[in-house]
């Protein structure tokens, strides 16, 4: 995805995907990109034994890390690596993480493996709530642009 986002506080966007089957998050979650309180996330859930409480595999590169104001101001490049060995999360050819598809199993006794399965990806710009805090300083209206998307399998 080549796209820019807004980093006003209270923004949340996200380019991200769920399994077609099963609950969250035994159908698996991958956040290709996810900004939020001046981070830009990486992050890979799976299920755990307590219900609707992820194992994460996640890391983050604050906006000061990556340019500060003059990243903001540009497009950027999300990519995703998705493999029969291991999951790989980039921006701008900068590798995030990268997570190995055998400790991708859920953890809830099920031994099923989310990624294993069809996704479908979601690109939203929530506000507010839990992560993406209060938005009193914000000015609106704000935009999650998004130039492309594109999808290439073997």
């Amino acid at each position: 995805m080549r796209g820019k986002i807004d980093v006003s506080s209270g923004l949340w966007p996200a380019w991200w995907t769920l399994g077609v089957s099963g609950e969250w998050p035994s159908n698996g979650e991958i956040d290709m990109m996810e900004y939020y309180r001046g981070k830009l996330l990486a992050n890979i859930a799976v299920g755990t034994s307590k219900k609707y409480q992820a194992e994460w595999h996640s890391n983050s590169k604050s906006i000061i890390e990556l340019g500060g104001p003059e990243w903001v101001s540009k497009f950027h490049i999300w990519r995703m690596d998705w493999t029969e060995k291991d999951i790989a999360l980039y921006i701008d050819e900068q590798l995030l993480i990268k997570v190995d598809m055998d400790s991708l199993y859920n953890k809830d006794g099920s031994n099923t493996h989310p990624f294993k399965q069809p996704h479908y990806m979601l690109l939203n710009l929530a506000m507010g709530g839990t992560n993406g805090g209060g938005l009193e300083n914000t000015k609106f209206p704000n935009r999650f642009e998004v130039d492309y998307v594109r999808v290439y399998q073997k």
